[in-house]
């Protein structure tokens, strides 16, 4: 009898805005054509805005897990899922992307239940940790989950390491070197990412032990969430994944959806000066949704670094202009965004 290969699990884990999703995407062109690859994606709020980039790839299927950390608030979601794709889809490989704050042990000890409980038709094949160079010296201060994200890792992947000096990238290397002497670092090449055959096939031995000790209580602690909303309801309405309407005072989604009329767009020179001006210090990402004066567009703003790519359809803002995710730093995050929804006349919600 033919014995049918497992599925590799491989684990993308990151800070935030290192460029986790940006290297997956740049991966699939790389593969053969009908290598099936499907993405395991993790969102820190309700605002799937990745996941709208990766169902623009090539990418078999797409499944998310929204709302929290599936490595502790979310703990066994993740099996679930797995167990889902594997029985739908039956892929020649899972791509888990983790919240910028997923520290990989807990995740990575329930892929080896799994490998356990399927006789190893699901296996975890490695850990892989983006490490955005510009900033990496800054938030690893601030995050202790940074720091056990590259220290606990098969692969070090050095993103954005082309605007900073030699000496600048020196210091990076050194500090991760400080943090795991034997791990690869690679260091990605633009917008082409990395080889993937140097990520598969590690066939990763990490974690194959009992749980040690690991005090990852209060990790999801080190980022704040909040979301800025633009819209002729004050902000009381968002959008659930299915696309159904909600009032955020109230737990019942209606048969019926009241369309809204389309909010006026704002025009790109006026929103690129505000995410200029936006300050780096206490925010670290900002993602959503905008509506420019020609259509509705994402937005990914990461440590004052900034793209907007064009969508079709308005399901994700339902009328609106404005629908971001912004995280950063606990009790700041607020007063830091100040400015930016002033400008924009948009509000937290």
């Amino acid at each position: 009898m033919l014995s049918i290969p497992n599925i590799p699990i491989t684990v993308f884990t990151g800070f935030l805005g290192a460029g986790k999703t940006s290297i997956i995407l740049s991966l699939l062109p790389q593969l053969p054509k009908d290598y099936k690859v499907v993405l395991l994606k993790n969102e820190f709020g309700d605002i799937q805005v990745d996941s709208q980039l990766a169902k623009q790839s090539s990418l078999t299927a797409v499944s998310e897990i929204t709302n929290g950390c599936m490595c502790c608030v979310l703990v066994g979601q993740m099996k679930t899922a797995l167990l889902e794709i594997r029985e739908k889809y039956r892929p020649d490989r899972i791509i888990i992307e983790c919240s910028g704050s997923a520290f990989p042990a807990t995740l990575a000890f329930q892929i080896r239940e799994l490998e356990r409980e399927t006789a190893n038709d699901l296996k975890l094949d490695a850990i892989v940790t983006v490490v955005d160079a510009e900033n990496f010296t800054g938030y690893e201060d601030q995050s202790p989950t940074a720091k056990m994200q590259a220290a606990y890792s098969d692969i070090i992947l050095i993103n954005k390491w082309e605007n900073v000096s030699e000496r600048a990238l020196d210091i990076v290397v050194d500090h991760l070197h400080t943090l795991n002497d034997f791990t690869p670092k690679i260091r990605c090449n633009g917008r082409n990412g990395v080889d993937p055959n140097l990520l598969f096939g590690v066939d990763s031995k990490l974690f194959k032990e009992d749980n040690p000790s690991f005090d990852d209580t209060h990790h999801h602690d080190e980022v704040e969430t909040i979301t800025i909303y633009k819209g002729s309801d004050r902000g009381h309405r968002h959008v659930h994944a299915d696309g159904h309407a909600h009032h955020s005072h109230s737990h019942e989604c209606n048969g019926a959806i009241e369309e809204q009329q389309p909010q006026a767009g704002i025009e790109e020179g006026e929103l690129r000066r505000a995410l200029t001006a936006q300050s780096k210090d206490s925010v670290w990402r900002v993602k959503g949704f905008v509506r420019l004066l020609d259509g509705v567009y994402i937005l990914n703003w990461a440590f004052g670094r900034f793209d907007l790519t064009r969508i079709e359809g308005d399901d994700q803002l339902r009328g609106a202009t404005i629908r971001w995710t912004v995280m950063g730093e606990p009790d700041e995050v607020k007063r830091a965004v100040r400015k930016l929804c002033a400008t924009l006349s948009a509000e937290v919600i």
